[in-house]
């Protein structure tokens, strides 16, 4: 007698299919939801996007300006670039396109920008701003952060916090309005400032690349009067013709370079093309808004629906 064990293969559970019908019929019993649940959010979007006050953007299209003693410098870094570096002295040579790159740093820098809003007394425009109106051509500011008549701010702040923006808040807001691109192929910089005011988006944005400048060609100037002062100090000490000579050579591309600086008003960049007042707003996009909302209610309300399907089927079985 042989013992025999039977196996027996578990029994995959049955899985009830999605009916499409019943979906659809569940659909069209719950029609009036989706048609009341669609008109319900268009609404609301429509009133959403009409209480959006429109904004403008003014841009300026810059080039890298290209000195005339950026040859010489050149020459001079290949020469003497290996003293120069020993005495802790940049004597310039750098690839445009490096030059390019850190004025564009420099401009998006928290310092550079901190500096911009406090020299202008831009915080109360930047942060309190809600709207501007055509027809007088005034910017009306938001009551319940800056109070007008007594010129003080009166946002509600948690505690601790400073009722005054800082710094910090400021530099978040102004690189959220301040876009910067700039082209492969050409290298041409185009600078945009997107404000309540189309006035102040032109101004802001001419008066950033007026400083930009400034900012570059000051740095330039004290750069190179450090330089030209610390290579006259290393000259008094050395009795070494050959060194005399090249001490010499250094101070004058150094004084070249100083000269340069302080006659350039655009050191950095060029104007190609000036900021002018916008006459077309770029936003809120009202049409997109409206048709985002209708599209939002229509699926909340198919899900509601759906959701409510597949809870009484499970229940049901």
């Amino acid at each position: 007698m042989s013992n025999t064990h039977s196996y027996q293969v578990p029994q995959t559970p049955v899985v009830d299919e999605v009916d499409l019908k019943e979906v659809f019929t569940a659909l069209w019993k719950g029609k009036w939801l989706i048609i009341v649940m669609t008109a319900l959010f268009a609404v609301s979007g429509v009133f959403y996007a009409l209480s959006q006050p429109n904004t403008y953007k003014a841009e300026v299209v810059m080039a890298s300006a290209n000195k005339d003693g950026q040859s010489g410098l050149a020459g001079m870094a290949a020469q003497f670039g290996g003293i120069a570096s020993l005495a802790g002295i940049n004597i310039g040579g750098g690839a445009g396109a490096d030059e390019t790159v850190l004025v564009l740093a420099t401009l998006k820098s928290r310092q550079f920008i901190n500096h911009f809003i406090t020299k202008h007394d831009l915080l109360v425009p930047l942060m309190a701003s809600d709207h501007w109106d055509m027809d007088s051509g005034k910017l009306f500011l938001d009551g319940s952060l800056y109070d007008e008549q007594d010129q003080k701010w009166i946002r509600d702040v948690p505690e601790g916090f400073s009722i005054v923006p800082t710094a910090w808040e400021a530099y978040k807001v102004f690189t959220e309005i301040m876009t910067v691109n700039k082209e492969k192929e050409t290298g041409l910089v185009t600078l945009s400032i997107i404000h309540h005011s189309p006035i102040v988006a032109q101004q802001w944005a001419q008066l950033l690349v007026a400083d930009l400048n400034l900012w570059m060609k000051n740095k330039s100037i004290n750069e190179s009067s450090h330089n030209i002062e610390y290579l006259n100090k290393q000259l008094d000490k050395t009795s070494v013709a050959e060194m005399k000579t090249v001490f010499y050579q250094l101070i004058e591309e150094q004084t070249k370079n100083l000269m340069l600086a302080e006659v350039e008003d655009e050191f950095s960049f060029k104007t190609i093309d000036p900021a002018v007042i916008p006459e077309e707003k770029v936003g809120p996009k009202r049409a997109l808004i409206c048709i985002l909302a209708v599209f939002l209610g229509g699926l909340f309300s198919i899900i509601l629906i759906l959701g409510n399907y597949m809870v009484r089927k499970l229940i049901n079985h």
